[in-house]
Parts: C-alpha cells; sequence; structure tokens
C-alpha cells in the first residue's frame, strides 16, 4: 500500500519549518551517495579527436614527366571562354581555370612559381602547355585539344654513378627551378623530348632521355598499357560538363597545340523553323527578288542558305565577317575555308509536332504551290522541327569570324537578302569596310574538331595517335583506377555513364517544354487565325527567340564600321606599339617573349 500523503494544512508554522529542514538534509544524503556510487565506477575516457589530416608532400623530383596531347569537350553554357585571362575577374569561370585546378589537384602538372602571379592564380609556366581553339563565352567544343607535359608512371631507373650525378645536379639548379621542371624561355609553344626526368637540364648536368636502350632493358615499361590511365583519372574530378575524350602519348617533335593545327571544324546548329511560326496570312512574309511563294515567317530557306555558304569556301578577306580586336593588330584578314554547307543533323522525327499542321507550314496553303516548292522538306511530310547545322572547316578563324557568317546566311535563309550578299562582303575592294549587322548568338556553336594532319602531307586527316576511352591499349592502365571504373567508358564512372545524365536532365526538360507547346497551341488551328501580321520586322540570329528590329534595312545600306587600319592605329598610338605589327605572329610573339625574358633577368 502507499503511505498516506500528510496534510499539511492543519501545521502550524514551526513545524512546517523544521518539515522543510528534514526533507533538505534527506536531499543532501541522497546526492552524497549517488556521488559516492559514481566515483566507485570505472570512469569513460571520452573519444579521441581524430588527427587532422596532413597532405602528404609531393616531390616532383621522384617522377618522370612526358609531353602528351590531351582531346576534350565540354558545355559553354556555364563558362566564360575557354581561355582564362590574368587580372581580369569574369562572372562565370572559364574552362581553362577549371582545367588548371584540376590538373593540380591530380598531381599531374608542376608549375615553376612566378613571383608576379599570386599564390593561387593560373600558372602553365613550365608546363610546355599549349591550346588549339579559344572559345568565347557560351560556346562549346567536342573536340578541344591542349598539349601539356605532365607527370608519368614510367620509374626513374638510375645507372651506376648517375644517382648522385643527377643528385648533384639538382641542387646545382635548385634556384633555377623551384618544382624541377625545365625551364626554357620558349617552352610555351615549343615542346622538349616526349619523356624525361621532372628536374632540370644543365651545360653542365644533361638529361639523359628515359625512353633510351639501357633504360628500355631495365625497366619493362608499356608508355600506354602502363601509363596513368589520364581520361579516367581526370574525369573522376572534373565537372560534369567537362570530359576527356582522349590523349595521344607521342607528339611530333616541336608539337604545338596551336601552331600544329592545321584545321580546325565549326558546326553552328539551328531548328528548322527558326522559331514559331503564326499561322494565316499575318504568318507570311514578303522575300527579296523573284522567289516564290510567300515564305511562312520562321521557316528558313535551306536552299538558298545552302548557296550563300559555298562562297565562303576558298581563300578569302573575312574582315566583313569578324570583330576587329586591335590588342592584337591584325593586319592579314585572309583565312582559307575548305568546307562551308548546310547539314541536317537528324531526320527522324520528334516532339513539338503541332509545326507539321495545316497553317504552320513553310509555305501559304496551295497544293500547286507546294509540288513545285517542297525540296527542302522531303515532300512536305513535315512533322516536327529539325536540326540543321552551318558547317564549316577552315585552317583557322577570326574572332566571331563563324558566328558572323552564320548571322549573314540567316538573314539569306529568312528571305531578307539574296545569297550574293556573301559574295559582295568577301569583295573588299567594293565593301572595304564591315557594316553594323549583329552576329549570332553564341549557345548553338559548336569547335567541332581539331586537325593535325602529318607535316609536309598535303592530306588533311588527323594523324595523331589518340588513345581513347575504352580503347584496348588502356585496358590494364584502367584497372589502377578502381574495380568499378570499368573501361572508363561504359559502367558506373564511365564517360558515356556521366554524359547520359547531363543528356537525359536536358532531353526531359525539352520533352516537357515541347508538350507544353502543343498543349498551349490546342487540338486544332484554322486556317484563317493568326492575328494581324507584326509591325516590327522579326530577326533570327541564333538564339530562342527573334529580335524585334523595326523596318528592316538591307546589309549592304546599314552604316560602316572603321576601317581596320583606323581602329589598330588608335590603338597602337595609345599603347606605344610599333605600327603595322602583327601581335598574332609567330615571330613578333618570340620578340615579346625574349624582351620579357631579358627584363626578367
Amino acid at each position: 500500500m502507499e503511505a498516506q500523503k500528510p496534510d499539511y494544512s492543519n501545521w502550524s508554522h514551526e513545524s512546517l519549518l523544521q518539515r522543510v529542514t528534514e526533507l533538505e538534509r534527506q536531499l543532501k544524503e541522497q546526492a552524497a551517495g549517488f556521488e559516492a556510487s559514481s566515483l566507485s565506477r570505472p570512469r569513460i575516457p571520452p573519444p579521441r579527436p581524430k588527427p587532422s589530416r596532413t597532405n602528404r608532400v609531393f616531390d616532383p623530383a621522384k617522377y618522370s614527366t612526358r609531353l602528351i596531347a590531351l582531346k576534350f569537350a565540354y558545355l559553354g553554357q556555364r563558362y566564360n571562354g575557354f581561355e582564362y585571362h590574368v587580372n581580369n575577374k569574369t562572372p562565370l569561370p572559364t574552362v581553362e581555370e577549371a582545367l588548371w585546378k584540376v590538373l593540380n589537384k591530380a598531381k599531374l602538372i608542376f608549375p615553376i612559381d612566378n613571383e608576379y602571379l599570386k599564390p593561387g592564380e593560373i600558372n602553365w609556366e613550365g608546363c610546355e602547355y599549349s591550346k588549339c581553339g579559344r572559345t568565347d563565352k557560351g560556346v562549346s567544343a567536342f573536340g578541344q585539344v591542349i598539349g601539356i607535359r605532365v607527370r608519368s608512371n614510367r620509374p626513374l631507373e638510375r645507372e651506376g654513378n648517375e644517382q648522385s650525378e643527377l643528385a648533384n645536379c639538382v641542387a646545382q639548379t635548385e634556384k633555377e627551378s623551384v618544382h624541377g621542371i625545365d625551364t626554357r624561355p620558349d617552352a610555351v609553344d615549343v615542346a622538349s623530348s616526349p619523356l624525361v626526368r621532372s628536374f632540370p637540364t644543365t651545360k653542365s648536368c644533361p638529361s639523359s632521355p628515359l625512353d633510351g636502350p639501357g633504360h628500355e632493358s631495365a625497366v619493362p615499361f608499356d608508355s600506354i598499357r602502363d601509363e596513368i590511365p589520364y581520361p579516367q583519372f581526370l574525369n573522376r574530378i572534373l565537372p560534369e560538363d567537362i570530359r576527356i575524350l582522349a590523349w595521344c602519348p607521342s607528339p611530333p617533335p616541336n608539337f604545338s597545340a596551336r601552331f600544329s593545327c592545321k584545321e580546325r571544324r565549326y558546326r553552328y546548329f539551328f531548328t528548322q523553323p527558326a522559331f514559331a511560326p503564326t499561322p494565316g496570312p499575318a504568318g507570311l512574309t514578303d522575300v527579296v527578288g523573284d522567289r516564290k511563294p510567300r515564305r511562312r515567317e520562321g521557316w528558313l530557306d535551306i536552299q538558298a542558305m545552302r548557296k550563300a555558304a559555298k562562297a565562303f569556301e576558298g581563300l578569302h578577306d573575312f574582315r566583313n565577317f569578324c570583330k576587329v580586336d586591335p590588342g592584337k593588330q591584325i593586319t592579314n584578314f585572309e583565312r582559307r575555308v575548305f568546307c562551308a554547307d548546310i547539314e541536317e543533323v537528324d531526320p527522324r522525327h520528334g516532339l513539338v509536332g503541332y509545326v507539321g499542321r495545316p497553317g504552320f507550314g513553310p509555305f501559304e496553303s496551295s497544293s500547286s504551290v507546294l509540288q513545285n516548292a517542297a525540296e527542302d522538306f522531303r515532300g512536305d511530310e513535315v512533322t516536327t522541327p529539325r536540326i540543321y547545322t552551318f558547317t564549316v572547316h577552315g585552317s583557322a578563324f577570326l574572332w566571331h569570324q563563324v558566328r558572323c557568317m552564320a548571322a549573314i546566311l540567316f538573314l539569306i535563309g529568312q528571305g531578307l537578302e539574296s545569297p550574293s550578299l556573301v559574295s559582295a562582303l568577301l569583295d573588299i575592294k567594293a565593301n572595304p569596310t564591315r557594316p553594323m549587322y549583329e552576329m549570332a548568338t553564341d549557345a548553338p556553336l559548336v569547335l567541332w574538331d581539331c586537325i593535325f594532319p602529318r607535316e609536309g602531307s598535303e592530306c588533311r586527316d588527323d594523324a595523331l595517335d589518340w588513345i581513347y576511352v575504352g580503347d584496348d591499349r588502356m585496358a590494364e592502365s584502367g584497372k589502377a583506377i578502381g574495380s568499378t571504373a570499368g573501361d572508363g567508358k561504359f559502367g558506373t564512372g564511365g564517360v558515356v555513364d556521366d554524359m547520359w545524365k547531363v543528356w537525359r536532365k536536358r532531353k526531359i526538360d525539352e520533352v516537357l517544354a515541347g508538350m507544353l507547346l502543343d498543349v498551349a497551341v490546342g487540338p486544332s488551328v484554322e486556317e484563317g487565325s493568326g492575328g494581324v501580321r507584326p509591325r516590327s520586322q522579326r530577326i533570327f540570329d541564333g538564339s530562342n527567340s527573334p529580335a524585334m528590329k523595326g523596318s528592316y534595312v538591307p546589309v549592304l545600306e546599314k552604316m560602316r564600321m572603321e576601317s581596320v587600319e583606323v581602329v589598330n592605329a588608335r590603338y597602337a598610338a595609345k599603347k606605344g606599339l610599333p605600327a603595322g605589327e602583327d601581335l598574332e605572329a609567330p615571330a613578333f610573339r618570340q620578340v615579346v617573349l625574349n624582351r620579357d625574358d631579358e627584363f626578367n633577368k
């Protein structure tokens, strides 16, 4: 039975005070008992804090290095172009910046310290780094190439007293190279021997090649199978929209990704129709010349664009198809275009099928007219938008050249200009200055490939021996990454699996947006619907929606920019540069390098 609780209501004041005093005494005795029992128990020590992870000191002198070429791809929308510029902060990172950080994190490069650069700034000095293309902000690349000297798996084999002699060399040249890499002044554009030790050489201490007979017999090493799997290694830490596709283990002597490249290939993607067509008479546009029938706004004349593109082929002065950069003082604007064409990417049907319904077709609804003007559309069985590219191959390109070429072709495709406009703008005597037209937008442009033919050969085929991800020759080295990596191409961690995730997200966005377009248009559209024709001319520039430009002014009637000579002369006078010198010419760049070397000494 529970003890009966006392009734304190009748207790006197003195009795209550005595009761409180007694309860306090009992509470102190219980607390003392608990403390004594806790002291008698064994005390459990608190868990020790984990020691902080210290980065292992990486000694580059313990590794050999080799000059290789890397071929990689990137989606350019999240980047401020490819090239990084010192002291030029950009709202978005550059691709070059991302590459440099990953190569350093992986301890594949050992740049020489530069007193003029702050810690953490991009520094390629001593890496024999060269790049092929310098894409602008928003532009992608699927075949970009760089040349670079990287760490190799090949062991450093010593012969006789060579180890002590080489150690003395390192001590003698410690002040010349902090990280132990060849520091020749022209290392930016000129490659040294394919495989060397990662410490410097001097006249008193020459470097012996690591691929000689003595080393080959002493240390068996397959330069591909036993090497670091560079693509798999880098793809594990690169952002998801940058992927190494292949590497070349043996570039030719004096290889430069920029100057050894003899052909660059670009593709500019666009849809057909270029933008949403308007049904009914309001959607029909006036055309230049005698081209009949009237085209519906948004649809491009592919045949006219193809005819105009062919005029780009050959050696021409493209000063009217570029943006002049006075900082480079370029005076020669002649470039050779090997191929220029309009190509369909994928003829299969897809979403946004409402553009194939009556009232949305490329021409006004007339059966007799459609039979004569449907060459571009395969008998007018147009059910969905199609994807085309302006494909152009050339030896080299000027700043914004491809985007300016695409902009003129779009004006021709819309029927606002004649295909003869290309020839007129290439005629420098008749048009010595560029009209003020706007270039095409950046996002659809892709540097598709870079070609390195054999030196002295007339053939334009790529002669570099590329080892692509998944190549059987890299089977053994792929195991170094981990058992779950497979061949680096398919499966978990493979380049295909990574890019599939990037593609699928964008594909689902496309599917939902396409479905929404069909829902917005509705199940049926009457032939005469579409409202009143807008007063402002809509101009397609490659972007997601056309620009409203008011009354259209033909290109040759627009205001003209200043001549190249005036722009260059004003900049040269402002900067104190020698007039008429092309800063992009290799000879001039070498003079500048030599001057800098003398200054640094």
